[in-house]
This record gives C-alpha cells, sequence and structure tokens, in this order.
C-alpha cells in the first residue's frame, strides 16, 4: 500500500519526465486522480502541542486519555483521536515503574 504523498510524486514524476498528462499518469499508476487535487487543511496546534507537553512532564504517570480529560478542562475541544496522533509524534510515553524487588533463593 502507497501512501497519498508516494503517489503524488510518482505522478508528478511520470509528468515531468515523459510528458504525460495527469490523466494518463494516473492511469497507468492506478491512483485516483481525485488523490492529485486534494490539499491537506490541518490545522496548526502549536499552543496544543505546547501545553500537552507542559502537562506530561508535570504529571509523568497520566497518559493521552487523561491528558485529553486535563485539557478539556482548560478549555481545549480537541478530538480524542487527534489528541493521540499529536501524543505520539511528540513521542510522549507514560514512563514505565519498576518491577518488584524478589528475595534470592
Amino acid at each position: 500500500m502507497v501512501t497519498p504523498a508516494v503517489e503524488r510524486d510518482a505522478v508528478a514524476h511520470l509528468q515531468t519526465v515523459f510528458g504525460m498528462s495527469e490523466r494518463r499518469a494516473c492511469q497507468v499508476l492506478g491512483c485516483c486522480r481525485m488523490t492529485m487535487r486534494y490539499q491537506t487543511i490541518r490545522v496548526d496546534d502549536a499552543v496544543l502541542r505546547e501545553r500537552m507537553k507542559a502537562i506530561a512532564h508535570e504529571r509523568r504517570r497520566f497518559g493521552y486519555r487523561r491528558l485529553h480529560v486535563l485539557l478539556r478542562r482548560e478549555g481545549h475541544m480537541v478530538n480524542h483521536k487527534r489528541l493521540f496522533r499529536i501524543y505520539r509524534e511528540e513521542k510522549l510515553v507514560v514512563r514505565r515503574r519498576g518491577g518488584r524487588k524478589r528475595a534470592m533463593g
């Protein structure tokens, strides 16, 4: 499975090197023409990222679900799936606790 961004690059390559039309290049690669025309409209969430990182460093035992609750209380209305995506992009994880010490023998 190829991502839409890679498909766009492949179509652009065929258009520049071989002088193909967009329609023909998409037909050759077997991808939808709408993929070429689509422009992402992702909102800049710098404020949300910074606040999430600040809370995560403050409360190291809280995962993304608990952060979602705290951010909602502060007024950031954000989808939990989007928050999880940002959480992963920022490489935030709940720190693992050490195991129980057992007596030898």
